[in-house]
């Protein structure tokens, strides 16, 4: 069972989702893209191994990003797809330190700082749901766009592989961070229940 089976967080222009099956085919899609492969060091998946990982993600809290607006005029989820967005926990009892995710794979979508308001949506519902005391990403050395976004939010350089290629970046929770993502955040609403 996901952590966030029942929720989604509505913001002022994006509106998380749980990752569910009607999904898979246009992320899928998306990560046949050899750039988003390389930004975000993945490698391909088939489509039947995609609906396994839909399935079988039981350490993670995973949101598919989609456009308000377009969400809002069209009301389908797939066709206002823009992105996902991740917590991956090493222990599912132990809560305390999140590695997290951002890929906006729509081009249309991107340089509208929706992978930021996202970001810190899943930041807050992190904080407030699930007790996160330290977030930790791992970007790769070439996503200069996530580098500074991270920075930006506070994160500091803890460590770095030329082996993988990338730089990894820390941020410790504390109440001064907390007042910065209220402020910084905007419109943060919760509907948990069925979506």
């Amino acid at each position: 069972m996901y952590i966030n089976k029942d929720t989604k967080i509505i913001g002022k222009n994006v509106i998380l989702v749980p990752y569910k099956k009607e999904h898979v085919l246009k992320y899928h899609e998306w990560m046949k893209s050899k750039e988003l492969q390389l930004l975000t060091a993945s490698e391909p998946l088939s489509l039947e191994e995609e609906y396994t990982m839909q399935k079988s993600c039981l350490l993670e809290c995973t949101f598919i990003i989609l456009d308000k607006d377009r969400y809002e005029t069209i009301g389908n989820e797939v066709e206002a797809m823009i992105g996902d967005t991740n917590l991956f926990f090493a222990n599912a009892d132990d809560r305390i330190c999140a590695e997290a995710e951002i890929m906006i794979a729509e081009e249309w979508a991107r340089g509208r700082k929706c992978g930021w308001e996202a970001m810190l949506h899943m930041f807050m519902y992190g904080v407030n749901y699930l007790n996160v005391k330290q977030y930790i990403v791992k970007i790769s050395y070439i996503n200069t766009i996530s580098i500074n976004m991270f920075k930006n939010m506070g994160f500091i350089e803890i460590s770095s592989s030329d082996i993988f290629q990338e730089v990894t970046f820390s941020k410790i929770v504390d109440n001064l961070w907390i007042t910065w993502l209220k402020t910084n955040l905007g419109h943060f609403e919760i509907k948990v229940g069925p979506n």
